[in-house]
C-alpha cells in the first residue's frame, strides 16, 4: 500500500498490521478447547467448500438473492470490469475461513464467492493414499496444490465466467466425482494456506491479506477440526502437526508474509482490520460501475434493422392476434389464450433455424422417405423471469424433453440498470440450441444481462436464440450490436421506446396482464421487474 492508513498500527516487512497495538494474546487457549459437557455435537465437515454467501431469500422452489448483481458488461456485450480478488493466506487453522466471512458479511453486496484452496489438493496415487491414511503424506507442500488449475479457475471467476470446481473428501483424501459449479462474483475470496506461494497466482490477486494466529492457537484449533470434523485421532494430528504442518509453516507459509498487502493479527478477533479491509473494497467496487441502459438508450439507432433478426409474417392471422392482445379493454382470459396462440405460432418458427441434416427412414410399406433430422445435440429452454416463464408450456408442447433452465433479472428503482438476481440452469448447457424467452423486450438490458449469462456458461453465441412476442427497434438492435450471432426471432417489432422506456404502441406489462397482478408504477420498463417466489 502506498501510504499509511488511517487507522492505528505498525508496519511489517513492507506490509501494515492491523490493530497490532492490541494484545496478541487476547485469544487465551482455555477458550478454543471443547466445553465441558457441551450437548452438541460439532459440525462435521469431510469436504473441502466453495460458497456463494450474498443476501438471499429462500423458497420452496428458488433462492432468489435480495441484492442483484448490477452489469459486469459494457453495451457491447463485453466484460468491462473484472470481479475484484482478495487473497487471503496464513498457517493451518489461523481463521482464514472465519475472516473472509466476516468480511464477506461485512461487505453485505451480492454475489460473493468463497473459494477455498482445500478443493485444488492433488489426486493422489495409490502409494500416496497409503501415505496419507497413516499421517505420512505433507498435505502443507507446494506440491500437494494443483496450481495449474486453481490459476485457471481464478481466471476465469475474475472474468466472470462459470467454472467447475472439484469437491476435496478428507476423510478418503480424494476428490469427489461430482465437482461444484460456481458464477458470477463482484467480489471473489480466495483463501488459503499457499495462497501466496506462486508468482502468476499472485498477480490475479487485487488484494492480500495474510492472517497471523499464534502457532499455539492454531494448533489447538487443528486439533479440534481435525478430531472433531475428519474423523483423526490425536496422535496422528499431533505427529503430522510435527512433521510436516509446523516446518511447511516455517520454510513456506511465513515468508510470504512480506507479499501480503494487509497482515492481521489475532484473525476474526481484529475487527478495526476487517472494517478496513471492507471500505477499500467497497471503494474499489464503487469505481467499476457501469451504467448500460443509458448507453443502450443512446447507441446503435436510425439504423436498418440486423439480418439476425426474424419477424413472424404478419398474416392477417397474426395481426388479429395482436390487435386483441394490444388492446386494453381486451379481459385477462382472452389476452392469456391468444397470447398462448402467439407463443406456439412464434416457437414452431424458432424451430425452423435450428440446424437439420438429412436422414432416411422407413415407412410403414417398407419404403424409404428422405427426411430431416435435429442435427443438434439436444434444446434447452431459458426463461427470463416472470413474463418469459408463460412461454414455457408452448416449448414444451412442441419440443418433447425440453429441459428448462431460468433466469431473474430486475430493474434497480434508483438505478434504471437492470440486476441478476436468480439462475438456475441445466448442467452441461454449452453443449444444446438455448431458447431464450422474454415476452417483451424494450431497451434490450434485460435480454443483454441474460446473453451474457449463457455466454459465461460457455454457450457458443451462434447457439443462442432470443425469442419475444413483442420487440423495440431500440431493443433488436442493442442485442444484435453486442451479439452479432445470436438469431433473434419476434411476431413484431414497435419503433419507438418512451422516457420511461416502454415500447410504443406497446402491450403494456406483459406480466401483469398475464398474471392479473397490480401495474408497476410509471416509471418502470416492459421487461419484467417483479418475480414469483411460488
Amino acid at each position: 500500500m502506498s501510504s499509511p492508513p488511517a487507522y492505528p498500527g505498525i508496519r511489517i516487512s513492507g506490509c501494515w498490521a492491523l490493530g497490532a497495538e492490541s494484545s496478541s494474546n487476547a485469544e487465551s487457549l482455555d477458550r478454543l478447547l471443547p466445553p465441558v459437557g457441551a450437548g452438541r455435537p460439532p459440525r462435521k465437515r469431510t469436504t473441502s467448500q466453495c460458497k456463494s454467501e450474498p443476501p438471499l431469500l429462500r423458497t420452496s422452489k428458488r433462492t432468489i438473492y435480495t441484492a442483484g448483481r448490477p452489469p459486469w458488461y459494457n453495451e457491447h456485450g463485453t466484460q468491462s470490469k473484472e470481479a475484484f480478488v482478495i487473497g487471503l493466506g496464513g498457517g493451518s487453522a489461523s481463521g482464514k475461513t472465519t475472516v473472509a466471512r466476516m468480511i464477506i458479511e461485512a461487505l453485505d453486496v451480492p454475489w460473493v464467492v468463497l473459494l477455498s484452496m482445500d478443493s485444488f489438493y492433488k489426486v493422489l496415487t495409490r502409494q500416496q493414499q497409503e501415505q496419507a491414511a497413516n499421517n505420512n503424506f505433507n498435505f502443507d507442500h507446494p506440491d500437494a496444490f494443483d496450481f495449474d488449475l486453481i490459476v485457471a479457475t481464478l481466471k476465469k471467476l475474475k472474468q466472470g465466467k462459470s467454472v467447475k470446481v472439484p469437491v476435496y473428501d478428507f476423510t478418503t483424501h480424494s476428490r469427489k466425482k461430482d465437482w461444484k459449479t460456481l458464477y458470477g462474483a463482484n467480489v471473489v475470496l480466495f483463501e488459503g494456506i499457499m495462497a501466496f506461494a506462486d508468482k502468476t497466482l499472485l498477480e490475479l490477486l487485487d488484494m492480500k491479506i495474510f492472517v497471523d494466529t499464534d502457532s499455539d492457537v492454531r494448533l489447538v484449533r487443528r486439533l479440534r477440526r481435525d478430531i472433531g470434523e475428519r474423523g483423526r485421532d490425536i496422535e496422528g494430528v499431533i505427529k503430522q502437526y510435527n512433521t510436516f504442518v509446523k516446518p511447511a509453516f516455517d520454510q513456506y507459509i511465513q515468508p510470504t508474509m512480506r507479499r501480503a498487502d494487509i497482515v492481521v493479527p489475532r484473525g476474526s478477533g481484529n475487527a478495526v482490520a476487517i472494517d478496513l479491509i471492507v471500505q477499500h473494497v467497497h471503494s474499489q467496487l464503487e469505481e467499476r460501475e457501469l451504467s448500460v441502459r443509458a448507453a443502450l438508450a443512446s447507441a446503435h439507432q436510425c439504423h436498418p434493422l440486423p439480418r439476425t433478426l426474424s419477424v413472424l409474417k404478419s398474416t392477417p392471422q397474426v395481426r388479429g392476434m395482436h390487435t386483441i392482445i394490444r388492446d386494453k379493454e381486451t379481459s385477462r382470459d382472452e389476452f392469456i389464450f391468444y397470447s398462448k396462440r402467439l407463443m406456439r405460432l412464434l416457437i414452431e418458427h424458432a424451430l425452423s433455424f435450428l440446424p437439420f441434416q438429412e436422414c432416411v427412414v422407413q415407412t410403414p410399406q417398407g419404403q424409404d422417405y428422405s427426411g430431416k433430422c435435429y442435427a443438434g445435440k439436444q434444446i434447452t429452454g431459458v426463461s427470463i423471469l416472470r413474463a418469459g416463464e408463460t412461454m414455457e408450456p408452448a416449448l414444451r408442447a412442441v419440443c418433447k424433453d425440453v429441459r428448462i433452465g431460468t433466469i431473474l433479472i430486475q430493474t434497480n428503482q434508483l438505478t434504471g440498470e437492470p440486476e441478476l438476481h436468480y439462475l438456475r440452469l441445466p448442467k452441461d448447457i454449452s453443449d444444446d440450441h438455448v431458447i431464450l424467452m422474454d415476452c417483451t423486450v424494450s431497451t434490450g438490458a434485460a435480454a443483454m444481462m441474460a446473453v451474457r449469462v449463457l455466454l459465461d456458461h460457455d454457450v457458443p453465441e451462434d447457439k443462442i436464440f432470443l425469442l419475444s412476442l413483442l420487440m423495440a427497434e431500440m431493443g433488436v438492435h442493442s442485442v444484435a450490436y453486442a451479439f452479432p450471432r445470436v438469431k433473434i426471432i419476434t411476431t413484431a417489432v414497435d419503433k419507438r421506446v418512451n422516457d420511461l422506456f416502454r415500447i410504443i404502441p406497446g402491450i403494456g406489462n406483459f406480466g401483469d396482464r398475464y398474471f392479473g397482478t397490480d401495474a408497476v408504477p410509471d416509471g418502470g420498463s416492459d421487461e419484467e421487474e417483479v418475480a414469483s417466489t411460488s
